[in-house]
């Protein structure tokens, strides 16, 4: 936890044009640290809801985000752009894009995600169910 905080406290002493946050390079290091919030699983209104929330927030240096439930098919996350041109590349908008898809109730048992970053490069996880519920 000490080298998160670490890591964390580096990047806000960058000057602010170092900190866009829109290349691979510069959101896999985040992303590596981060790996366990990737995804999250949440029941409400009668549904299950996988949020890519943290996802979102470092998506720009991202290619691709593929996830698959209960080792089902993979599906390409259709996620919010990057807003490259604007002064927050990363800021969720949320016009028209929902940070979460939903299923039956409790049928989420299982989740693997596959990023592809803007270098080529991939990195992948699987997570039970329990592991990244919130309440």
């Amino acid at each position: 936890m000490k080298w998160k905080l670490t890591f964390v406290a580096i990047l806000m002493a960058l000057p602010a044009q170092a900190q866009q946050f829109t290349t691979a390079a510069e959101i896999r290091p985040i992303l590596d640290a981060t790996k366990s919030s990737w995804v999250a699983v949440r029941e409400f209104d009668g549904r299950d809801l996988l949020y890519f929330t943290h996802l979102m927030a470092w998506r720009c240096g991202l290619d691709a985000v593929y996830y698959s439930v209960n080792n089902g098919d993979e599906s390409l996350w259709d996620g919010e752009p990057c807003y490259e041109d604007g002064p927050q590349p990363n800021a969720q908008k949320g016009e028209g894009f929902l940070p979460f898809t939903y299923f039956d109730l409790q049928s989420i048992k299982s989740v693997q995600v596959r990023l592809v970053y803007d270098d080529g490069a991939e990195d992948s996880v699987s997570f039970e169910r329990g592991a990244i519920m919130t309440p």
